[in-house]
C-alpha cells in the first residue's frame, strides 16, 4: 500500500464514522504508520491537521443534517462527535460565520471542506479517456468554439477567501447567486428555456485579484433574438480553443458540490500543472439538460494564446 493509500483509508474511515470517538493513535494504526509519520503525511496530503480535518467534516455533515431535520442543536452536536453545545457552536461560528441556531432558523448554502480523493493527485488521464473514481466520472477533452456564446443572468463579487473550492468554509455566495437566478429566471427576457446554464469566475482587471475579490456570474444561454434588460448581467464565452473537463455524478446535488470540487482541484492543481499549461483569467461551468442518465456538466478553460494545446496532451 502506498503512502497516499494509507491516508485515504483513514479518510474513508472518518467519513463513515463522524460521530465516533476518533483518536490519532487509532487512525495511525489503521494506516499502518507511526503516529508521528501519520500526522506529518496527513498534513502534507490533506493540507489540514488530523483533528482540524475531523472537525470540518463533522461540521459539514452536521450542517447538512440540520437543514433536513428538526433535532435540537445539542442532539445534533452529540450525534456528530462534539462534546457539548458550546463546543459545537464555537466551531460552527468559526467555520461559517454564523451560529447553529441562526443557520437552523434560516438555512443557506455553505462552503464545506470536502473529503479529498488522493488518487487524483497521482493519476494522469489522457485526452478522451474517462477516469472513474468513487462514483464520479472525469474526462478531459479539447474543444473549439467557433462562435461566441452569450449568457444573461446575475453577477456578484466574491471574496478570494472562498478559494480554493472544496477547502474553504463559510457562506456559499456563488450558491446563493444560483438560487437567486433560478427564482428570477422567468423574468429575464431572451433566455433559451432549453439552453445551457453557465457559471463563470473571472477578473475584470489585472489588479482585481490583489484587491481580494473575483467576479462570479450565473446565467442562461440567450436565444438568437435576445435583447438584454438593463438590470441583467451579460457574459460572453469567447471564440477559441478550450480544455474541457467533463464530469458526471449520480445526482445533481452531488455533481454541484463534491464532484465539482474534486474536478476543479484535479483540473487546476494536477492536470494543467502536469501539462505546464497556463489559462486565461476565467473559467466557466456549463450545465446541460438531459444529456446523460446521470447528472452532467463541463468546466471550460482557455489556455493562453501562445500555447498550442494539441502539443501538450
Amino acid at each position: 500500500m502506498t503512502a497516499w493509500e494509507s491516508i485515504q483509508v483513514t479518510l474513508n474511515y472518518i467519513e463513515e464514522n463522524p460521530g465516533e470517538d476518533i483518536s490519532i493513535k487509532n487512525l495511525a494504526k489503521l494506516a499502518n504508520l507511526s503516529v508521528f509519520y501519520y500526522q506529518r503525511l496527513f498534513k502534507r496530503l490533506v493540507n489540514k491537521t488530523v483533528m482540524e480535518y475531523i472537525k470540518l467534516r463533522r461540521l459539514a455533515k452536521a450542517s447538512q443534517y440540520m437543514s433536513e431535520s428538526h433535532d435540537r442543536i445539542i442532539d445534533v452536536a452529540l450525534r456528530f462527535g462534539f462534546e457539548n453545545h458550546e463546543t459545537f457552536t464555537r466551531a460552527f461560528k468559526s467555520a461559517y460565520g454564523l451560529t447553529p441556531e441562526e443557520y437552523k432558523r434560516s438555512p443557506i448554502r455553505l462552503n464545506q471542506f470536502q473529503k479529498p480523493e488522493l488518487l487524483l493527485n497521482y493519476v494522469m488521464i489522457d485526452e478522451n479517456v474517462p477516469l472513474v473514481s468513487d462514483g464520479i466520472v472525469l474526462e478531459i477533452k479539447s474543444k473549439k468554439l467557433e462562435q461566441p456564446e452569450i449568457y444573461f443572468g446575475r453577477s456578484r463579487q466574491v471574496s478570494l477567501d472562498q478559494l480554493p473550492i472544496g477547502e474553504a468554509t463559510g457562506v456559499d455566495i456563488p450558491g446563493q447567486l444560483w438560487e437567486d437566478f433560478h427564482k428570477k429566471k422567468s423574468s429575464i427576457l431572451g433566455l433559451d428555456s432549453n439552453g445551457v446554464e453557465l457559471g463563470a469566475s473571472y477578473f475584470l482587471a489585472d489588479n482585481e485579484e490583489e484587491e481580494g475579490f473575483f467576479n462570479y456570474f450565473v446565467g442562461g444561454k440567450a436565444s438568437v433574438e435576445a435583447q438584454k434588460n438593463e438590470k441583467d448581467a451579460i457574459w460572453e464565452l469567447p471564440v477559441g480553443e478550450y480544455i474541457v473537463c467533463c464530469l458526471e455524478a449520480e445526482t445533481f446535488e452531488q455533481l454541484v458540490t463534491v464532484t465539482l470540487d474534486i474536478a476543479n482541484r484535479y483540473l487546476f492543481d494536477t492536470w494543467l500543472k502536469r501539462h505546464k499549461l497556463t489559462t486565461m483569467p476565467f473559467s466557466a461551468e456549463k450545465y446541460y439538460k438531459n444529456v446523460s442518465d446521470n447528472a452532467y456538466m463541463e468546466i471550460w478553460v482557455m489556455p493562453i494564446p501562445s500555447v498550442d494545446i494539441n502539443s501538450n496532451f
